[in-house]
């Protein structure tokens, strides 16, 4: 998608702090974090929200947490916890129309968010 932020940043039109990739996805730092590690993981195949996701995306999806877990263990987060988070739609709390994961860690995670 021409438009899309995420789009951009995975083509390299838009510079990123790259923390991880393969070829289904990447993960970046958020340029706005909320905790003290806040990272997002952004599949390269463009969907706009979580429900256009078909059968075959589900395989891509659990590779999401399964990155998810070996950055968390790999920056230090695993022993106190850290939190996924997806955002769909305007309600949700979406403001990139590009699915993404916010693996957020470093401190202690109020419930229930917003």
């Amino acid at each position: 998608m021409s438009d899309c932020l995420f789009c951009k940043i995975e083509k390299g039109d838009i510079p990123s702090e790259k923390v991880y990739e393969d070829e289904r996805l990447f993960v970046i730092k958020d340029i706005n974090p909320q905790a003290p590690t806040h990272l997002l993981v952004i599949p390269r195949k463009h969907h706009s929200t979580i429900l256009e996701l078909q059968e075959d995306d589900f395989e891509m999806i659990g590779s999401i947490y399964g990155v998810a877990g070996k950055l968390a263990r790999q920056l230090g987060m695993a022993d106190d916890g850290f939190r996924v988070v997806v955002n769909c739609g305007r309600h949700g709390g979406q403001s990139v129309y590009h699915i993404h994961f916010h693996i957020l860690g470093g401190r202690p995670m109020a419930w229930p968010p917003g």
